[in-house]
This record gives structure tokens, sequence and C-alpha cells, in this order.
């Protein structure tokens, strides 16, 4: 007979595609935060790597005035050497201390990659899975 109904606590159609979509978007809105969270801690790792070139160059060249001046001196007070000789022998030493800092920093900037690559890899995974083929 048609008395007899079905109730069933099963959720329907709609439900289930409700809680989809609102899955999705919590994971969207979660992907956002880790996204955001990795381009804070790399633009910090960012500035880090260019205070050590900044703080190179500076250290470079003032050491090298400064330290090139009392150096060319002592060299031509206590070896037979000209001036200009002085002069040259001192700027290299000088020169290759500064280019070995710059060194550092740039290599602590190739360290890492400045961009979101674990959040764009899982965003990009949770998309595929979210769309349809």
């Amino acid at each position: 007979m048609a008395t007899d109904l079905q109730t069933s606590s099963e959720p329907g159609v709609a439900s289930l595609l409700s809680g989809i979509l609102s899955d999705a978007q919590e994971l969207f809105r979660q992907q956002m935060v880790l996204f955001k969270t990795e381009v804070r801690n790399d633009v910090r790792r960012t500035g880090q790597a260019a205070l050590l070139l900044a703080a190179g160059g500076v250290v470079a060249f003032v050491g090298a005035i400064l330290f090139c001046l009392t150096a060319v001196y002592a060299l031509r007070e206590f070896t037979p050497l000209q001036l200009w000789a002085c002069y040259g022998i001192v700027a290299a030493a000088i020169t290759l201390a500064g280019a070995a800092l710059l060194i550092f920093g740039r290599e602590k900037f190739r360290s890492f990659n400045p961009l979101p690559d674990e959040s764009m890899a899982a965003l990009k995974e949770n998309i595929g899975w979210t769309t349809p083929k």
C-alpha cells in the first residue's frame, strides 16, 4: 500500500553537495592561510639575506678605505715597494674579503625558493580533486 513511507537516516543529495561545497571552501581558506604563512616566512628570509648582503658591502667598503690607508703606508715603510704597488696589494686583499661576504650573501639567497611551492602544490592537488573531469 501507499501508506508505507520509508524514512531514511541517510542525508539527501542536496545536503551532501552542500557539505562538499562547505568542505571545499574551508579547504581553500586553509590553503590561503598556509600560502600567506609561507610568503611571510620567505619575505623574512629574503630580508635577512638582503641584510647580510648590505652588511657585507658596507663592511667591505669601510674596511677597504680604512685598512687600505694603514696597510699601504705600513708596506711602504717596511718594504722596498713603491707606493702604487703597496696600494695595489692592499686593495686586492680587501676586495677578496668583500667578495667573500657577497658570495656568502648570494648563497643565502639561493638556499631557498621565495615562491610558496608547498602551498601551490597542495592547492593544485585540491583543485584537481574538486573539478569535474
